[in-house]
């Protein structure tokens, strides 16, 4: 298996977990779980190939990619009452997929148009794509609305896949690097709070005080 196959899978194992675990805590019976588990999972890389024409997509090529996203669903269907911040812990595999998920679609988009800028695109929609459907439809608070670094580690991730790539380091090194970036930046905003200053000088006015 390579590197690029490697991270596919983890992406998808691990964001399942992460729509299990938001069932979990919104106390949904095993078909909740199993459909959160997949729309995470595999969100993302179906928006990504949708985009590049890729189809028909990954997990219709390859259904071992929903048979993941099942797993995932069971395992923690029957593990995640042991986990004392079921919270913390989707924050921190999020932060894993993510950083897999950065690295292995800006591979994909790179690979499908040659194009840096696309492949930084499809790095970052990848990542975010599949929490995005999962915070949506679980009614949890959006990661892309918290105050710590999300996107940015994305697209650093994916930036920094595509410059060791095109500098010619292997795809394994490349993929590897651009995963452990986008990990060690979300990873530190998860642990410090890193974040980019926001807009301050005037908030926006309820829709209804507005004539």
């Amino acid at each position: 298996m390579s590197i690029l196959e490697l991270l596919d899978y983890a992406g998808v194992a691990v964001f399942a977990a992460t729509g299990a675990l938001s069932a979990s805590r919104k106390q949904l019976d095993i078909v909740g779980f199993l459909f959160l588990a997949c729309v995470t999972g595999i969100g993302g890389g179906t928006f990504r190939d949708v985009i590049l024409g890729a189809t028909p997509v990954f997990w219709a090529l390859n259904p071992n990619y929903v048979n993941v996203c099942v797993a995932a669903a069971l395992v923690v269907y029957f593990t995640a009452h042991f986990v004392e911040s079921r919270y913390r812990l989707l924050l921190w595999l999020d932060a894993i997929g993510m950083s897999a998920y950065s690295a292995m679609g800006a591979a994909k988009g790179l690979a499908a148009t040659g194009s840096p800028e696309v492949a930084i695109i499809t790095g970052v929609l990848t990542a975010s794509f599949g929490g995005i459907l999962r915070d949506l439809l679980a009614g949890e608070p959006s990661v892309l609305l918290r105050p710590e670094i999300y996107v940015t580690a994305a697209a650093a991730g994916a930036a920094a896949f595509v410059a060791i790539s095109l500098a010619g380091a292997p795809l394994a090194a490349a993929s590897i690097a651009g995963a452990l970036t986008a990990f060690l930046i979300r990873g530190g905003a998860l642990r410090f709070g890193w974040c980019i200053p926001v807009y301050k000088p005037r908030p926006g006015r309820h829709p209804d005080d507005v004539i």
